[in-house]
């Protein structure tokens, strides 16, 4: 089974490319157990509208196939619990402040491993996405003092900061690329050595990781940001 990386974005037209792959992953595991529709796990981490943000996965993920939703909202100092994720056939991650989804789903983080490991597709929406790497980029508008990317999509954090992510891919990940102008902020972590390398993902598109190479869906492209000889190789591919 695949990571689905969806880079943020509710533009209900593309719904069914950007979604559509992951449910029929839920969809086939489902019915190797036995069920009708697939049961998946949505976990929302936001202050005061976790059920609207909730309901709104529900929706793009629902233009795909039918599913029965598994929700979880939690504030901002939430801690998900392993029953959040108990006996389903995927697991979807909201969006929102990155570093409160990454404190919230920390509990749970060998689980979710241990489940994707078995072959339980994951799907991270923005936040979600970011912190499904080992070497998650949780924020920051600023390297040294100086500005790398519009504070707007800073998640409250001054310094780029790095942390360990859930570990389901060995590549950092950016999102809302093209529409927040997070890609610079990926290029100057790398260029600074804050990480390796990374991808960052338009809005309404997926990068889906899973065996043999990567794929792209929905409307938009992936950046690919690496280390170069004289800096910063920039690269892009789409669906």
């Amino acid at each position: 089974m695949s990571v689905h990386l969806v880079g943020g974005g509710w533009a209900s037209e593309h719904y069914p490319a950007v979604y559509g792959p992951f449910v029929g992953e839920a969809t086939a595991r489902a019915t190797a157990a036995g069920r009708v529709e697939p049961r998946i796990a949505i976990i929302s981490v936001r202050s005061g509208d976790g059920d609207e943000h909730a309901a709104n996965l529900t929706a793009a993920l629902a233009a795909a196939a039918p599913f029965e939703p598994v929700l979880t909202t939690l504030e901002l100092d939430g801690r998900a619990a392993l029953t959040a994720v108990g006996d389903v056939d995927g697991i979807v991650i909201g969006g929102g402040l990155t570093p409160a989804y990454l404190a919230a789903v920390a509990p749970i983080a060998g689980e979710i491993r241990r489940q994707v490991s078995a072959g339980i597709p994951y799907l991270g929406y923005s936040a979600g996405a970011m912190i499904a790497a080992e070497r998650a980029l949780t924020g920051g508008w600023r390297i040294g003092g100086v500005e790398v990317a519009p504070q707007d999509g800073s998640e409250d954090l001054d310094e780029v900061t790095v942390d360990n992510g859930i570990g389901l891919l060995d590549v950092t990940v950016e999102v809302h690329a093209a529409q927040w102008g997070t890609l610079s902020r990926l290029i100057a972590a790398v260029e600074a050595g804050l990480v390796d390398g990374g991808l960052a993902i338009d809005e309404n598109t997926a990068l889906v990781v899973g065996e043999g190479a990567l794929g792209v869906v929905g409307a938009g492209s992936v950046w690919r940001v690496s280390q170069a000889p004289d800096g910063v190789l920039v690269s892009t591919f789409g669906a």
